[in-house]
């Protein structure tokens, strides 16, 4: 949950950092900071709590300027929650600052070294840990390959000792103007700018300031300056850089009107179900078109199973969709906890086709499970929200949601557009088989009645909220449902509890 910004250009760093980390308040943290290159110095400034309660007036205490920097927001996991275990955290020199998201497992190893070899630690972190790391291993530097800066090249060199998950983000006095970011299970992107470059964990961080965006792979390493960008990757050398559009503007990260992200992702969900449809409806044929499936038809006529692989929200929708393509295609389909089932030797017979779905598209056990299945020689399909993102890149094919940023903790445009998609696929796979063009065409005719049958639900806001009021205090709730109406029950009793928590 925690969040990373960079910001190299020709502006002032310190508010750009502080907006984007504002922009990723709605991951939760517990602690906020930032580091930025002054001249030859690093600034540092970092404080326990909210950014407006903490980190925002310790800026208007004592400020600092410069054109680069980075900034982050910790939710803890080694240490509890203070100014010490905060980030940026710097390496014995204090010339090299690192901000992190990801667990470090062999970090424990790896301080023993450095504790016996008398370096000073200041905080219970495996981020620190790394810092000194990467401290070391710059200045053992004895050879940078042609074309990689020595930054980059020290930091390649310690992430090749880590055992675990990273996206992170290192700034060094000695070069000013140079971010260095990587990634290995934890999403990090590049936002490309004019005269100006950025790093972030979240799209919604920079998204005021450029569309433009390139998504990290497992293993990348960015160099980032103000005028440029280059990417290696640790197992290749040579890394795939493909810039791509962000679908939603800086509007679209914002509450607007509304109180909080979850009421106002309520409110778009008629026009998010509408995206989901739009363009994959074929009243005439009664049936649903899908343009990045790369299957063809009897490549899907084909399939005599499949395997549903989603975490949270996404396994709810999930279950659902286990339904529809039982009762339309008479397929079995059966639904795993993406988190079980890439540890499990699942059999998967020869024609078995694995569907994940996930919002974000970097969620670390579906993405593991498509990886397995596909090493499996399975084709793989991704229902999927953000464009470019892992999961979308490395499926077979697969069905975007077009429902624009989901900021709220708990889900609900997502998961109406995830089943709006998997009717439409299941009606896909009914047709191709067995389903009459008659009950095809009936099923589209009963969804694209749907944005307006949620709209007008939503018209009696003020009713809703008057019931909500009335059973605000109460200590439980049941959610009862059968068939479809069962993980419609499972969504409901887990948006509640996560309302609460938000």
């Amino acid at each position: 949950m925690c969040g990373i910004i960079g910001y190299v250009g020709h502006r002032s760093a310190p508010p750009i950092l502080l907006e984007g980390l504002r922009r990723l308040e709605y991951r939760g943290y517990d602690s906020a900071g930032i580091a930025v290159l002054a001249g030859e110095s690093l600034d540092t400034r970092k404080r326990k709590g909210k950014i407006d309660e903490g980190l925002s007036p310790l800026l208007d205490q004592r400020p600092i300027g410069r054109n680069c920097g980075i900034g982050h927001t910790r939710w803890a996991t080694h240490g509890p929650p203070s100014d010490e275990n905060s980030h940026p955290h710097l390496d014995q020199s204090g010339q090299i600052a690192v901000v992190h998201n990801g667990v470090i497992e062999n970090y424990d190893r790896l301080k023993e070294h450095y504790v016996k070899a008398g370096h000073l630690f200041h905080s219970a972190t495996d981020t620190e840990v790394l810092a000194h790391l990467i401290g070391d291993h710059l200045k053992r530097l004895e050879k940078v390959p042609p074309g990689i800066h020595p930054l980059a090249a020290a930091v390649s060199s310690a992430l090749r000792e880590v055992i675990g998950t990273y996206g992170l983000a290192v700034v060094c006095s000695a070069y000013p103007g140079v971010i260095i970011g990587a990634r290995r299970g934890s999403p990090l992107l590049i936002g490309v700018g004019e005269t100006e470059n950025y790093l972030a964990s979240d799209a919604a961080a920079v998204v005021a300031h450029t569309r433009q965006v390139v998504y990290l792979n497992d293993y990348d390493v960015a160099t980032i300056t103000a005028d440029d960008f280059s990417v290696i990757n640790l197992g290749t050398e040579t890394a795939k850089v493909q810039v791509t559009r962000l679908e939603f503007d800086a509007d679209a990260a914002e509450r607007g009107p509304y109180p909080h992200f979850m009421l106002k992702e309520i409110f778009e969900q008629p026009q998010t179900v509408r995206n989901a449809l739009r363009g994959r409806t074929d009243l005439e044929e009664a049936t649903a078109r899908f343009g990045g499936l790369n299957m063809s038809t009897a490549e899907l006529r084909a399939v005599d199973r499949i395997v549903i692989g989603a975490c949270g929200t996404s396994w709810h929708a999930g279950l659902v969709g286990e339904y529809l393509i039982e009762e339309f295609a008479h397929l079995p389909a059966e639904v795993e906890y993406a988190s079980e089932f890439r540890y499990r030797n699942a059999p998967l017979d020869k024609h078995t086709l694995l569907l994940v779905i996930t919002q974000s598209g970097e969620t670390a056990d579906t993405l593991a499970g498509l990886r397995e299945a596909r090493r499996r020689g399975h084709k793989a399909l991704a229902i999927c929200n953000v464009v470019g993102s892992t999961i979308a890149r490395e499926a077979d094919g697969g069905i975007y949601l077009h429902a624009g940023p989901e900021i709220g903790v708990a889900s609900t445009k997502a998961f109406t557009s995830q089943v709006s998609v998997l009717t439409l696929f299941a009606l896909l796979m009914g047709r191709i088989r067995m389903l009459s063009s008659p009950k095809g065409g009936q099923l589209l005719r009963a969804l694209e009645a749907i944005p307006e049958q949620i709209a007008r639900i939503l018209e009696q806001n003020e009713r809703i909220r008057q019931i909500a009021l009335k059973y605000a205090n109460a200590e439980d709730f049941f959610f009862i449902g059968r068939q479809y109406n069962f993980p419609v029950a499972l969504e409901g009793c887990a948006s509640q509890f996560f309302a609460e928590c938000e």
